[in-house]
């Protein structure tokens, strides 16, 4: 077993991206995998309430995600104790937290709507990296940052209802996309010190922790249905554990804002599964801003971290 040992550091610091030109074939890969992953995670979310209470949804999710982490082969590390607050936040902020507010939300608002929020979190991770890192945005990045937000935007106003229930909703994305905007910085550097994989198990098996007390007192509410437990059982395996160890390779290659880009692909996915699985209507305006979300997402790729 390989001792890490690390003079103090601060909770969160600025990552080294291995790759900080435009992005490699390879980069362009991990992007698109996770992004058709993840994208595809609010469907599943959405026929898993038909079945399952948010909190049981959570749980099973988590723990699934752990355990496709656990069986994969990886190299054994042990974190510094330095290391270890930060990788007990981040199984919260990353996880915990946001993971327990997505179903909760789409109990309020559909798959696509809830997809189509959480591309602000590209916002958030540039707003954290600038404040707390001291990074700034400049050139193809802000650029990006502007375009996407703007094509996310347009996404959005045709979708989100006017109710006090919708509203509740889109709050409870928007604070689920703050959480990403801090996790994914501090996510960085630790998977460059430990590798992916390693990182990404603990935080997952950490988080079921979490995540079990609310999933047991809603269990006596589930139906237990094939459809809907199939449905959470691939966004835990696939939508949680693969997809994160993807996402955390990403970020080591290309850096944690670029990376955090992966989000202005993601509603893409979502409203394209929405309208073909679940009857969502798109209006022309939101088909001009995926365009806009994807050239913003072009743009911010080949600015340098």
């Amino acid at each position: 077993m390989s001792q890490a040992t690390t003079p103090h550091r601060k909770m969160f610091e600025q990552s080294t991206a291995a790759n900080d030109g435009s992005f490699t074939p390879q980069d362009w890969g991990l992007f698109f995998a996770v992004a058709a992953i993840w994208g595809s995670s609010f469907l599943f979310i959405d026929i898993g309430l038909d079945a399952f209470p948010p909190g049981l949804i959570t749980l099973l999710r988590v723990a699934s995600g752990a355990a496709a982490l656990l069986l994969l082969p990886k190299p054994s590390v042990t974190i510094a104790a330095d290391d270890r607050p930060r990788l007990l936040l981040l199984s919260v902020i990353w996880v915990a937290v946001p993971f327990t507010l997505f179903p909760i939300a789409e109990q309020y608002i559909n798959s696509s709507v809830t997809g189509l929020l959480n591309g602000a979190t590209p916002i958030f991770a540039a707003t954290v990296a600038a404040l707390l890192l001291r990074q700034r945005a400049r050139g193809p990045l802000l650029a990006g940052i502007v375009v996407g937000f703007v094509g996310i935007t347009l996404i959005s106003l045709p979708s989100i209802g006017d109710g006090a229930s919708e509203s509740r909703g889109v709050f409870l994305v928007l604070a689920a996309t703050v959480c990403y905007g801090f996790a994914i910085n501090l996510a960085a550097p630790l998977q460059q010190r430990y590798g992916s994989l390693p990182l990404m198990a603990r935080m997952l098996t950490l988080a079921t922790v979490w995540t079990l007390p609310y999933g047991l007192w809603e269990i006596g509410d589930a139906s237990w249905e094939i459809g809907p437990l199939v449905a959470v059982l691939v966004l835990g395996v696939f939508g949680t554990g693969i997809a994160f160890a993807i996402m955390g390779s990403l970020v080591g290659r290309v850096g944690s804002t670029r990376a955090s880009f992966i989000t202005y692909l993601i509603p893409v996915v979502s409203l394209a599964l929405g309208v073909a699985f679940r009857n969502d209507t798109v209006a022309p305006l939101a088909i001009a801003g995926i365009g806009l979300v994807i050239g913003g997402a072009l743009l911010a790729s080949r600015a340098k971290r």
